[in-house]
């Protein structure tokens, strides 16, 4: 894997990780009646990730890339499982609710993972961070009571199960710090494959959708995988303070994207939207600078 040591070059490369990753809700909010398709998006989608990723390992283990599976472990499992969940999760979610919603409730997984890093390794929260937690908390209500008439809540929820999803990934792979990270992704597109197949085969559902549709659902799996790979590189060399700050491009993004007129989407956030997402924005910036003392750097490997 390229070894990036300057921080300088390190920056802008998970700044376009990021980028990468915004444009999800855009590209989502392009495919003909998502709501209907989302087990074909989450087959196709699985695929492209599963296969981009061995690619990936290929080139930069060689033909030894495939020893990683047998080092997988329980931990890999269940950080596979929790991956898949929040795939499935963020489209159910998207297509029921705003697309700011579902980047809110998935930037507070950093607060989620720490609850369950408490919960389950024994590890210790700072008053600091549990000042932080409480603070996006009153955030995600604030969001969840504005968008309760309009039928949206079901997305919120799923957002928050998405958010719940990515945490148990990260925990897993501090549960067993060994667990090969990418291969553990690549599991993840496995499994919503196999979910997809379940779904389709037992309700007598057509496998593939429009070739548009599908051609976005592999854009979605691409963007994820090249995001991915750049946010594993620069990532290396960057605490991880710094990465928890960085990361907000992909929420500013993916709602920026679908807010711009130009783009034809022009999807507007809510006041209560709007209001709660500058408190987790605060809750998350606290929580970084509270952190800056950490020196822990964390990467996929």
């Amino acid at each position: 894997m390229l070894d990036i040591k300057d921080t300088k070059v390190a920056i802008p490369i998970v700044l376009i990780a990021g980028l990468f990753w915004s444009f999800g809700p855009f590209v989502v909010r392009n495919i003909d009646q998502a709501e209907t398709v989302p087990w074909q998006y989450l087959f196709t989608r699985g695929i492209v990730i599963f296969i981009i990723l061995n690619i990936y390992l290929f080139l930069d283990e060689g033909f030894e890339f495939y020893k990683n599976y047998f080092k997988i472990g329980f931990s890999g499992i269940i950080g596979g499982l929790g991956l898949a969940v929040a795939m499935t999760s963020f489209i159910w979610s998207i297509t029921n609710t705003s697309a700011a919603i579902t980047l809110l409730c998935l930037s507070i997984m950093p607060f989620i993972t720490a609850l369950l890093g408490f919960l389950f390794l024994k590890e210790k929260i700072s008053a600091s961070v549990w000042i932080s937690i409480f603070i996006a908390f009153i955030g995600l209500l604030i969001m969840a009571t504005g968008n309760y008439n309009d039928g949206s809540l079901f997305g919120f929820i799923l957002g928050l199960l998405s958010a719940i999803g990515f945490a148990v990934f990260s925990v897993s792979l501090r549960w067993r710090r060994e667990t090969p990270k990418f291969t553990t992704v690549a599991i993840s597109g496995a499994f919503c494959c196999l979910f997809s197949i379940i779904i389709i085969v037992t309700n007598d559902l057509p496998l593939m959708s429009s070739s548009t549709n599908e051609a976005l659902f592999a854009t979605h799996g691409t963007l994820v995988c090249i995001g991915l790979i750049l946010y594993s590189i620069g990532s290396r060399t960057l605490p991880a303070a710094e990465l928890t700050l960085l990361s907000l491009t992909e929420v500013i993004g993916g709602i920026f994207w679908v807010w711009l007129p130009w783009f034809g989407v022009n999807e507007v956030p809510t006041t209560n939207t709007i209001i709660g997402g500058f408190l987790i924005f605060i809750s998350i910036l606290y929580y970084s600078l509270i952190s800056q003392n950490n020196k822990r750097f964390i990467g996929l490997n």
